[in-house]
């Protein structure tokens, strides 16, 4: 069984969401997020996280599971505390920047409020 290192759902898409999403940017901000950030943010309720993620984990949106290539060094702090989580489709094995995390380049999946989003150990 895979272990679960972060869980939420996805409670609502800021107005200017998709404007990101279009370019292969999602930007995770906990639901009580200040308005300036709330707008272009997928707001979530933050979970807990039970456990730092790794490139090499995966990273779950609906049904659709990608391998972490790389996490910032303030990543996994942004979402304990936070539920701060910017994640790039752009392929890189470095973050661009420190709160970062990096996937394939591939397009962005399905979100929508009701939308579970993981990140699971990797093999």
């Amino acid at each position: 069984m895979m272990k679960t290192k972060y869980e939420t759902e996805v409670a609502q898409l800021g107005p200017l969401s998709q404007d990101f999403i279009d370019e292969g940017i999602l930007v995770f901000f906990d639901i009580s997020a200040p308005e300036e950030l709330a707008e272009f943010a997928i707001l979530h309720q933050h979970g807990q996280l039970h456990e730092h993620f790794h490139a090499g984990d995966r990273l779950v949106i609906g049904e659709k599971a990608l391998e972490i290539l790389s996490v910032g060094e303030v990543a996994n702090d942004n979402v304990a505390n936070l539920g701060h989580l910017v994640v790039k489709f752009n392929g890189q094995s470095e973050p661009e920047m420190p709160g970062d995390i990096s996937v394939a380049k591939t397009p962005t999946p399905p979100i929508e409020p009701g939308t579970i989003v993981k990140i699971i150990a990797g093999n």
